[in-house]
């Protein structure tokens, strides 16, 4: 039933971070240097790529209820909301190290945030 989880929780992030880049404000310009346009299609791969990583954070937060012996949706909730603090740290190096602009770092906090939360959520229904 864990990977079913995981597996949906992988395919409810995808959907989520697709529909929350749609309706985001547009990132400043110069972000568009560094990967995939805004207004561009993802490709196959990325895509493909998107979910395989969707999985892998699933697969983290499945095994660390298992671990902890927590079980639930306000469990995962709240376990994908303390992680949402290594996505932070991450973005907050990019700022400061990287000159990435402050407000793509928060678009990609925001989409985190997000998704960490949802997958805990989901994961949670099935541990």
């Amino acid at each position: 039933m864990v990977f079913l989880g995981i597996a949906i929780a992988a395919v409810a992030a995808f959907i989520l971070s697709s529909v929350y880049y749609i309706v985001a404000p547009k990132a400043p310009p110069a972000s568009a240097e560094r990967g995939t346009a805004r207004d561009e299609r993802p490709k196959p791969w990325q895509i493909l790529l998107e979910l395989v990583r969707s999985a892998i954070v699933a697969g983290l937060l499945a095994g660390l209820m298992i671990a902890a012996g927590w079980s639930g949706a306000w469990a995962g909730a709240l376990l994908g909301l303390s992680l949402f603090a290594l996505p932070l740290v991450l973005l907050a190096g990019s700022v400061q190290w990287e000159k990435v602009p402050v407000s793509t770092a928060v678009l990609h906090a925001g989409d985190w945030l997000l998704k960490l939360v949802l997958i805990g959520v989901i994961v949670g229904l099935f541990v």
